[in-house]
């Protein structure tokens, strides 16, 4: 009766064979508008000084530091007031013995001038600059390259691009940004019993659930989804949709991986390309399917989830969205995968001999596992994330402290 699972692979063994698959990443230039969220492809050096001159560091005047020593409240000095400057002017004048230049934050230091006296501890009298206070050279002047000197390292590659971020790389005058490609994944949904939301839902009929769930789950990796129409679970139907997708660089289906006779995916997956693992020792996904198609220059990947909803999304986050973050850069990025650490709120029981992924929602410090098996729709919309039960372990007691891994993490 159709295909067997001729070797169930532990799950470790799988993430190592996934590890092996090679993708080249690919480099694109872009618009500084447009790489809020993209990976950094290089490591970036600033080009100039930042700031890239002695500038301003408060409202106040440019003077000699020397001119000031004495100063105080009760025995102000008077300097003559040569000029006045603002952010983006340009000094005309230089600063002698005796003289100052009123500057706004961010103004030019003229030369001659080594420090700047707040405007508080001054008055003005005609062209006359009363100063109330002494200052040390160096006074309220952000000097040049004090933020970073030219040559320096700014970011790294694989760094998320966030607006702070881009807001470095605004300020050493960049506008085309080398960013790692986004990878194109083809999304496949199959079954003879499935149709698109807002059709109308005929007797036997069900939703398409997979298609938008594993399409947005894509792009919180940093890929593209290409989201195909739902695919007929027979052989020519899954093979001619497949060969649509020459230029994609990852596949991933769902449905028709099972052993049953109706499910075809193993067949032509051997027929046109290489299986490499049809079986997982996991719970739930365990008809989890993996392999290579030749194309061009490389092979074209191929995942294929099992068709439950809840099945497919756990596969995904445990096996699949590694793997698309590392071709995507997000791998070596700031984006995380962080687990929660909680106390069971109830006994769990699971199966030994195989690893087990549990659905749970979160409650104050607690994870509240879920009871419902892979192919309730209302267990996802539930689920907060999911903890893993060791294929050693049948019972985790109530109270027992469990690592959840939150789905916003994705």
């Amino acid at each position: 009766m159709g295909n067997v699972f001729l070797n169930l692979r532990d799950q470790d063994e799988v993430k190592e064979i996934i590890e092996s698959l090679k993708i080249h990443k690919k480099i694109e230039k872009i618009d500084l508008s447009d790489v809020y969220q993209r990976i950094l492809a290089e490591d970036i050096y600033t080009v100039i000084d930042l700031p890239p001159f002695d500038r301003a560091a408060m409202d106040g005047y440019a003077v000699r530091a020397q001119d000031t020593f004495g100063a105080s409240e009760d025995n102000p000095l008077s300097l003559d007031l040569i000029e006045k400057l603002g952010a983006g002017d340009v000094p005309l004048k230089n600063v002698a013995k005796g003289k100052c230049t009123e500057v706004g934050t961010g103004a030019p230091i003229p030369e001659g001038a080594d420090s700047v006296v707040m405007v508080e501890f001054t008055n003005v009298e005609d062209e006359t600059v009363q100063v109330h206070e002494a200052v040390a050279p160096g006074t309220n002047v952000s000097t040049q390259g004090s933020d970073m000197k030219k040559g320096e390292q700014i970011l790294s590659e694989g760094s998320l691009l966030t607006p702070e971020k881009i807001g470095a790389l605004s300020a050493i005058g960049m506008s085309k940004i080398p960013v790692f490609s986004k990878p194109t994944v083809a999304v496949i949904s199959t079954g003879n019993e499935l149709i698109k939301p807002g059709q109308e839902l005929k007797h036997g009929k069900l939703y398409d659930i997979n298609s938008e769930t594993i399409s947005n789950a894509v792009k919180a990796c940093g890929c593209t989804p290409i989201n195909s129409k739902i695919v007929k679970d027979d052989y020519d139907s899954i093979k001619n949709k497949i060969y649509e997708f020459k230029d994609v660089d990852i596949i991933i289906t769902s449905g028709g991986t099972s052993a049953g006779a109706g499910d075809v995916l193993r067949q032509v997956v051997d027929d046109i390309g290489r299986v490499l693992v049809h079986g997982i020792s996991v719970k739930p996904g365990k008809p989890t399917l993996i392999g290579t198609l030749p194309e061009g220059e490389g092979d074209i990947i191929l995942f294929g989830l099992p068709g439950y909803p809840v099945s497919a999304l756990m596969i995904f986050n445990t096996f699949v969205a590694p793997f698309l973050k590392e071709i995507a850069g997000i791998s070596g990025s700031d984006q995380k995968k962080e687990s929660l650490t909680l106390k069971l709120s109830r006994r769990y029981h699971s199966a030994r001999g195989r690893s087990h992924y549990a659905l749970a929602k979160i409650k104050g410090n607690t994870a509240i596992p879920i009871l419902k098996d892979s192919g309730a729709i209302t267990a996802l919309s539930e689920a907060d994330g999911y903890f893993e039960v060791p294929k050693n372990v049948e019972i985790i007691e109530k109270g027992e402290k469990i690592k959840l891994i939150p789905f916003s993490n994705l």
